[in-house]
C-alpha cells in the first residue's frame, strides 16, 4: 500500500515513482541553463513534454520542485562532510574539517554550478524546509564534537553546551550560508582556517 505521508512537503503521489525523477532530472538541467527565478512550470513542462496539470500531480508548486533539487545538493555536502569528520581522530580535527570542509563543498558547487547555487540560496532566503532541515544537521554535528571534545578534556566546560553551540555556529554562519559565502568567497581559503584555529584556541581547556 501506498502511503502519500512519506513523500516530502510539496510532492504528491506515491512515494516511489520515477516520473517525479524525471521531473527532477529535467528541472535540474533547465534550472542550470535559465536559472531557478526565470523559470516557471510551464517552461519545464514544455522542456519535458508534460502537461503541466501532470507535473501538479507530483509537486504542488516550482518551490517543491525546486526543494527537491536544493535537498539533493545539501545532502551530497553532507555526505563530504560526514565522510570527513569520520576519519578525524579528535575532537579538535573534526571540528575543523566540519568547517573547512563544508566550505570548500559549498564554494565548489557555487564555482561548479552557478543557478543551482542559486537555489540553495533562495532556500536560505525563503526558509525552505531543505535549508531548515540542512541547518539543523550541521548544528547538531557541532553539538556532538563539542560534547566529545568535552569529555575527551580537548575543549572548556564552563560555558553551556547550548550556549557554546549556538555562538560557534554564528560564527561559521558567514562561510556556510549560501547567501552570505558568495560575498566571502575573496577571502577563500585563509579566512576560514584563520576562524577556525580562533575557535578552536577559545575552546581551549
Amino acid at each position: 500500500m501506498t502511503d502519500t505521508l512519506q513523500v516530502p512537503q510539496g510532492q504528491r503521489g506515491p512515494a516511489d515513482h520515477n516520473v517525479r525523477d524525471q521531473i527532477v532530472l529535467a528541472a535540474k538541467e533547465h534550472f542550470s541553463r535559465y536559472g531557478y527565478a526565470k523559470t516557471t512550470v510551464s517552461d519545464l513542462a514544455r522542456e519535458i513534454g508534460f502537461s503541466k496539470a501532470y507535473i501538479y500531480k507530483f509537486f504542488d508548486s516550482k518551490q517543491a520542485i525546486g526543494e527537491a533539487i536544493c535537498a539533493t545538493c545539501l545532502s551530497q555536502v553532507m555526505e563530504g562532510v560526514l565522510k570527513a569528520t569520520g576519519e578525524a581522530g579528535s575532537a579538535t580535527e573534526r571540528f575543523r574539517r566540519l568547517f573547512l570542509t563544508l566550505v570548500e563543498l559549498s564554494a565548489q558547487l557555487f564555482f561548479e554550478d552557478r543557478k543551482l547555487y542559486e537555489i540553495a540560496a533562495h532556500s536560505v532566503s525563503e526558509d525552505w524546509e531543505s535549508s531548515r532541515g540542512y541547518e539543523a544537521q550541521i548544528q547538531a554535528l557541532l553539538t556532538g564534537i563539542l560534547r566529545e571534545g568535552r569529555e575527551a578534556g580537548e575543549f572548556e566546560r564552563k560555558t553551556p553546551l547550548d550556549e557554546a553551540a549556538r555562538s560557534i555556529y554564528l560564527v561559521m554562519y558567514p562561510f556556510i550560508n549560501p547567501l552570505m559565502l558568495q560575498y566571502n568567497l575573496d577571502r577563500l581559503p585563509d579566512a576560514p582556517r584563520e576562524v577556525a584555529s580562533l575557535v578552536l584556541r577559545s575552546l581551549a581547556p
